[in-house]
């Protein structure tokens, strides 16, 4: 699998999550509620961004200062970033929920770039063999990460029968 391909099966992912927050968001009653919406987001969008950034920008930040892309795709990690951690300081439920709305708002615009620019930029300029070579070494780092998981949920469930 291409690169491409497994980080656009992520963004997928994403959109989806993106619709269900923006669908239930408004129905959330308590404060704490919407902090660890954005807290589970933050965290997960931190995963994929490091990810991005060791496997795939890098080849191609060359590209992003030629089309003037370079300054956008920061300013954007840093809005989402920021809003996501002024959810954590919020005190207000209405607060919270227009920062997490606002995060999300800026994820969708930074996702739809990366699909119309970066990932058919990346298409043209890497070649096949790298774009492949970096989705084996992505699904190697996420095989690794679900062997963790799945090692730690049974020790937890050892642990758990023993008592």
């Amino acid at each position: 699998m291409k690169i491409t391909d497994a980080l656009l099966a992520e963004h997928l992912v994403f959109h989806n999550m993106f619709d269900h927050i923006e669908a239930t968001a408004s129905g959330i009653k308590k404060l704490e509620e919407i902090k660890t919406v954005a807290a589970l987001l933050e965290s997960l969008l931190k995963s994929h961004s490091d990810t991005e950034d060791e496997l795939f920008i890098g080849p191609l930040e060359h590209c992003f200062e030629q089309i003037g892309q370079r300054d956008a795709f920061l300013y954007e990690h840093q809005e989402i970033d920021g809003n996501l951690r002024l959810v954590r300081k919020a005190k207000q439920l209405k607060q919270a929920r227009r920062l997490l709305l606002a995060a999300v708002a800026y994820s969708r615009q930074h996702f739809d770039k990366e699909e119309r620019i970066v990932f058919p930029m990346a298409e043209r300029i890497l070649k096949s063999k790298t774009l492949l070579s970096l989705g084996q070494t992505w699904m190697d780092q996420r095989t690794r990460v679900a062997s963790g998981v799945a090692r730690t949920i049974n020790g937890k469930s050892e642990a758990a029968s023993r008592l």
